[in-house]
Protein backbone atom coordinates (compact mmCIF):
# COMPACT_ATOMS: atom_id res chain seq x y z
CA UNK A 1 0.00 0.00 0.00
CA UNK A 2 2.28 2.79 1.19
CA UNK A 3 4.64 1.92 -2.77
CA UNK A 4 1.37 2.44 -4.28
CA UNK A 5 0.91 5.90 -2.63
CA UNK A 6 4.83 6.72 -3.28
CA UNK A 7 4.70 5.53 -6.69
CA UNK A 8 1.77 7.79 -7.20
CA UNK A 9 -0.44 4.30 -8.78
CA UNK A 10 -3.44 5.98 -6.75
CA UNK A 11 -5.65 3.64 -9.32
CA UNK A 12 -4.17 0.30 -7.73
CA UNK A 13 -4.71 1.99 -4.22
CA UNK A 14 -8.43 2.63 -5.02
CA UNK A 15 -8.52 -0.67 -5.67
CA UNK A 16 -7.23 -1.64 -1.70
CA UNK A 17 -10.42 0.10 -0.11
CA UNK A 18 -13.77 -0.95 -0.19
CA UNK A 19 -17.17 0.53 -1.29
CA UNK A 20 -18.41 1.57 2.33
CA UNK A 21 -15.15 2.75 3.24
CA UNK A 22 -15.32 5.17 6.36
CA UNK A 23 -11.53 7.26 6.52
CA UNK A 24 -11.36 9.53 8.72
CA UNK A 25 -8.50 12.11 10.19
CA UNK A 26 -9.67 14.16 13.47
CA UNK A 27 -8.61 17.69 14.84
CA UNK A 28 -6.42 16.58 18.21
CA UNK A 29 -6.18 19.52 20.39
CA UNK A 30 -3.84 19.71 23.69
CA UNK A 31 -5.93 18.96 27.27
CA UNK A 32 -4.96 19.41 30.56
CA UNK A 33 -4.48 15.86 31.88
CA UNK A 34 -7.40 13.80 32.94
CA UNK A 35 -9.21 15.03 29.98
CA UNK A 36 -7.51 13.15 27.45
CA UNK A 37 -10.82 11.62 26.08
CA UNK A 38 -11.41 15.12 24.26
CA UNK A 39 -7.86 15.19 22.62
CA UNK A 40 -9.62 14.36 19.46
CA UNK A 41 -12.67 15.40 17.79
CA UNK A 42 -15.49 12.75 17.06
CA UNK A 43 -16.94 11.95 13.33
CA UNK A 44 -19.46 14.13 12.67
CA UNK A 45 -17.06 17.23 14.54
CA UNK A 46 -14.37 19.14 13.00
CA UNK A 47 -12.11 16.97 11.05
CA UNK A 48 -9.00 17.43 8.22
CA UNK A 49 -10.78 14.12 6.42
CA UNK A 50 -13.99 12.73 7.03
CA UNK A 51 -14.19 10.90 3.59
CA UNK A 52 -16.22 7.72 1.46
CA UNK A 53 -14.59 5.64 -1.33
CA UNK A 54 -16.56 7.55 -3.92
CA UNK A 55 -14.97 11.00 -2.03
CA UNK A 56 -11.62 9.28 -2.53
CA UNK A 57 -12.17 8.50 -5.89
CA UNK A 58 -13.14 12.17 -6.70
CA UNK A 59 -10.20 13.08 -5.39
CA UNK A 60 -7.86 10.55 -7.45
CA UNK A 61 -9.81 12.23 -10.65
CA UNK A 62 -9.50 15.28 -10.16
CA UNK A 63 -5.18 14.60 -9.63
CA UNK A 64 -5.77 13.27 -13.07
CA UNK A 65 -7.32 16.58 -14.67
CA UNK A 66 -4.12 18.43 -13.82
CA UNK A 67 -6.34 21.23 -12.04
CA UNK A 68 -5.40 20.14 -8.18
CA UNK A 69 -3.10 23.20 -8.05
CA UNK A 70 -2.38 21.40 -4.66
CA UNK A 71 -0.69 18.52 -6.04
CA UNK A 72 0.63 20.50 -9.30
CA UNK A 73 3.64 19.99 -9.32
CA UNK A 74 3.00 16.37 -7.45
CA UNK A 75 3.99 15.60 -3.62
CA UNK A 76 6.90 13.25 -3.77
CA UNK A 77 6.11 11.28 -0.89
CA UNK A 78 7.92 8.40 1.59
CA UNK A 79 5.02 6.55 3.60
CA UNK A 80 6.91 5.10 6.95
CA UNK A 81 4.56 2.02 8.54
CA UNK A 82 5.96 0.25 11.49
CA UNK A 83 4.36 -1.83 14.94
CA UNK A 84 1.74 -3.51 12.61
CA UNK A 85 -0.55 -5.23 15.38
CA UNK A 86 -3.87 -6.91 14.93
CA UNK A 87 -5.71 -5.74 17.89
CA UNK A 88 -8.87 -7.91 17.30
CA UNK A 89 -10.36 -10.32 15.28
CA UNK A 90 -13.77 -9.03 14.59
CA UNK A 91 -15.06 -12.35 12.22
CA UNK A 92 -13.37 -14.37 10.27
CA UNK A 93 -13.16 -11.36 7.86
CA UNK A 94 -13.03 -8.74 9.29
CA UNK A 95 -9.24 -7.52 11.72
CA UNK A 96 -8.88 -4.82 13.46
CA UNK A 97 -5.53 -3.35 12.78
CA UNK A 98 -3.25 -0.72 14.53
CA UNK A 99 -0.01 0.60 13.25
CA UNK A 100 2.51 4.18 13.73
CA UNK A 101 3.43 5.91 10.64
CA UNK A 102 5.90 8.57 9.41
CA UNK A 103 5.00 10.96 6.09
CA UNK A 104 7.23 12.64 4.31
CA UNK A 105 6.16 15.23 1.97
CA UNK A 106 8.40 17.24 -0.13
CA UNK A 107 6.88 19.47 -3.02
CA UNK A 108 8.52 22.47 -5.86
CA UNK A 109 12.00 23.35 -4.93
CA UNK A 110 11.91 23.49 -0.50
CA UNK A 111 8.75 22.46 1.00
CA UNK A 112 9.05 19.65 2.93
CA UNK A 113 6.12 18.58 5.35
CA UNK A 114 6.17 15.40 7.49
CA UNK A 115 3.09 14.00 9.80
CA UNK A 116 3.64 11.70 12.19
CA UNK A 117 1.00 9.28 14.10
CA UNK A 118 -0.91 6.25 14.02
CA UNK A 119 -3.52 4.43 11.75
CA UNK A 120 -6.45 2.08 13.16
CA UNK A 121 -8.11 0.42 10.06
CA UNK A 122 -10.16 -1.91 10.10
CA UNK A 123 -9.33 -4.80 7.15
CA UNK A 124 -11.94 -6.81 5.37
CA UNK A 125 -11.65 -9.83 3.35
CA UNK A 126 -13.44 -9.57 0.29
CA UNK A 127 -12.79 -11.75 -2.80
CA UNK A 128 -9.89 -13.33 -1.06
CA UNK A 129 -7.72 -10.10 -0.73
CA UNK A 130 -7.66 -8.08 2.24
CA UNK A 131 -8.90 -4.18 1.76
CA UNK A 132 -9.62 -1.28 3.78
CA UNK A 133 -13.00 -0.46 5.04
CA UNK A 134 -12.21 1.87 7.99
CA UNK A 135 -8.96 4.03 8.68
CA UNK A 136 -9.11 6.74 11.43
CA UNK A 137 -5.59 8.48 11.54
CA UNK A 138 -4.36 10.26 14.45
CA UNK A 139 -1.71 12.67 14.00
CA UNK A 140 0.63 13.36 17.09
CA UNK A 141 0.92 16.80 15.94
CA UNK A 142 -1.89 19.44 16.81
CA UNK A 143 -0.69 22.63 15.10
CA UNK A 144 0.27 21.53 11.06
CA UNK A 145 3.00 23.70 9.75
CA UNK A 146 1.53 22.30 6.13
CA UNK A 147 0.04 24.50 3.34
CA UNK A 148 -2.26 21.53 2.59
CA UNK A 149 -3.17 18.02 3.27
CA UNK A 150 -3.36 16.89 -0.01
CA UNK A 151 -2.28 13.34 0.54
CA UNK A 152 -3.29 9.83 1.02
CA UNK A 153 -2.20 8.19 4.58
Amino acid sequence: EAALLDDRRFHEWLTLLTDDLEYFMPVRSTRARGDEEHEFTKPGEAAFFDETKPLMEERVRKLDTGFSWAEDPPSRTRHFVSNVRIREKISDTELRVTCNFFVYRTRLAQDEDWWVGRREDTLRKVDGQWRIAKRHIFLDQVSLRSKNLSIFF
